[in-house]
Order: structure tokens, then C-alpha cells, then sequence
């Protein structure tokens, strides 16, 4: 049988990449984390770890159980607070991971309201792409994520998805009132090669192909540019609601706009502590005022 603690440890020498750090992570003594080690291998008789160098690395089979571990541990440590909150959220914890203008104007409001009403909720913040997002929540890292959809489907893929707010999209230029077929011949600015996608299917939908001269993933770089008039790009409103440049004017793309959602994993109903946390998001959600004339 699978000891709990034993899993814990092969997970920690898995995330720090070596005994020493996990040692130090789980303050353990290194023998004891060696010795644990050990009696693992020794209940699942595979061999876990080998030695390389001076350090030590894991085994395929190592790997494969230390990606369960860290799984395993997540859910094991959630629902250790699941638990703590239902005792009426007095020790309640969360943790939100979300894109980074989400973070910056949907998360503060909200974190703020929690806060009044609920003092003794711990909330934790990370800044993570979607992609990540979805990791944090199956290996129970998170306990809700803001994420974003550029259409209207949402994949059966064990997570659970609740519709948030529409964004929706805008083309950054130096004239107001343009369009994407405007700057069929324009140069045009954008986000590395993973995530250019979406600014690529919209110039193909008005039929041109953009020429991509200038790559940056942030958003005050891509609007000095504008500003400068070195190209056009698109952004989100909420990048805008974040930060808008003197100097660049945005005209909404009424046919283009991404869905927001919040995602949970597992079975309902959510922790009592995420519950309280998405009432307060949605409530300063909808008290958001309409974007200001981002023409102006």
C-alpha cells in the first residue's frame, strides 16, 4: 500500500530536483528523505531514483508515480482545507490562478469584497496562461482559475466551466474608426509564436495574412510600439482596462471577442472558501463600468 508521506517526499524531490532542497521543502533531515525514498521502492518494487553525478534523477517510473504524487498530495492538501472551511470559513483558503489582466482588473475588486466579509480567508494569487491554469487545477495547485476561450465551446475534459464575461476585441492603431482589412499592408505587431494564433485566424478571416515584423508578449511594449507608429496589433479590453498608452487609439472589432470563464475541477458542489471567492467575483463583475471611450 501506497504510504501518503512517502508519496509526498517522492513529489517534493521530483519538484526541487533534489533530496537536499526537498529536505529542506519538507523539513526532513536528508536520511530521512533517503530513507523514505527507499522504503517506497521497496513497496511498489520498481526502482524510483539512480544516481547521475553527484545528484540523483528519477527513473522513468520514478516520474511516472511522482506526476501521480504531486496529484494525489494536491487533492489530499484541498481537501484538508475544503474541510477547514466548511467549519464555517473561518480557516478557508483559495487559490486563484488567472491570466495576467484578469488578475490586475477583475481579481482586485474582488479580493477586496472577500476580504471585508470574510477576514480570515486565506486567498493566494498566481499569474498563469490558461494552459497552466488547467495543470494547477487537476494536480490540486488550484482551486479555481480565470480563463479565457476565443469561441463558444468549452471542452469535456473533466474540468467544469461557468461563463464569466464577454471581452471583447480591439485593433490598437493611431486612427480612430479603422478596421483589420485596413492594414492588410500595414506592419504588424505580436505575441510569440504561441500565442499569435488568435491575431493570425482574425487577419485570415478579413482575408490577408499579417506582416509580423515586431514580437512581444507584453502589453505595454505592443502599445509603445503603436504609439510610435511602428504597427498595429489587437488586445483584449480588459489588457486596455489595464493599460492604455497616450497616443493609441482602439477600435473595437465587433465580429471578434473571447469568453471569460471561471473554472473548478472535480465534483460539486465547490469549497466553501472558492464558493465565497466567485460570489465576489461575479458581484464586482457586474458592477464594472462600461469600458470609457478607448477611442478618445
Amino acid at each position: 500500500m501506497l504510504d501518503l508521506v512517502r508519496l509526498r517526499v517522492l513529489a517534493a524531490v521530483a519538484a526541487h530536483g533534489s533530496v537536499t532542497e526537498a529536505a529542506r521543502a519538507l523539513h526532513y533531515s536528508q536520511p530521512s528523505i533517503s530513507h523514505h525514498l527507499a522504503r517506497l521502492e521497496a513497496a511498489t518494487g520498481a526502482r524510483l531514483i539512480q544516481r547521475a553525478g553527484r545528484g540523483i534523477r528519477l527513473t522513468p517510473e520514478g516520474e511516472l508515480l511522482a506526476r501521480r504524487a504531486a496529484e494525489i498530495v494536491g487533492r489530499v492538501d484541498a481537501a484538508g482545507a475544503e474541510l477547514a472551511a466548511q467549519l464555517g470559513l473561518q480557516t478557508g483558503r483559495v487559490r486563484v490562478a488567472a491570466f495576467s489582466s484578469a488578475l490586475s482588473v477583475l481579481v482586485p475588486p474582488a479580493a477586496t469584497a472577500l476580504s471585508r466579509s470574510y477576514p480570515n480567508i486565506e486567498l493566494h494569487l498566481a499569474d498563469a496562461h490558461p494552459e497552466l491554469a488547467y495543470r494547477q487545477l487537476r494536480d490540486g495547485s488550484a482551486d479555481l482559475a480565470i480563463v479565457y476561450r476565443y469561441d463558444d465551446t468549452v471542452p469535456d475534459d473533466g474540468i467544469r466551466y461557468s461563463y464569466l464575461l464577454d471581452d471583447p476585441m480591439y485593433l490598437l492603431s493611431r486612427h480612430a474608426e479603422e478596421t483589420l482589412a485596413d492594414h492588410r499592408d500595414s506592419t504588424w505587431i505580436a505575441g510569440c509564436e504561441n500565442c499569435r494564433g488568435e491575431l493570425v485566424q482574425f487577419c485570415g478571416a478579413a482575408g490577408f495574412t499579417p506582416r509580423i515584423a515586431y514580437v512581444s508578449d507584453d502589453i505595454v511594449v505592443e502599445q509603445a510600439f503603436v504609439a510610435v507608429g511602428l504597427g498595429v496589433t489587437t488586445m483584449p479590453g480588459l489588457a486596455l482596462r489595464s493599460h492604455h498608452a497616450e497616443g493609441v487609439v482602439a477600435s473595437e472589432l465587433t465580429a471578434f471577442r473571447r469568453r471569460i470563464y471561471l473554472a473548478t475541477f472535480g465534483e460539486p458542489p465547490d469549497p466553501p472558501a472558492t464558493t465565497a471567492f466567485i460570489t465576489a467575483l461575479r458581484t464586482t463583475t457586474n458592477a464594472l463600468r462600461p469600458p470609457a471611450d478607448l477611442e478618445a
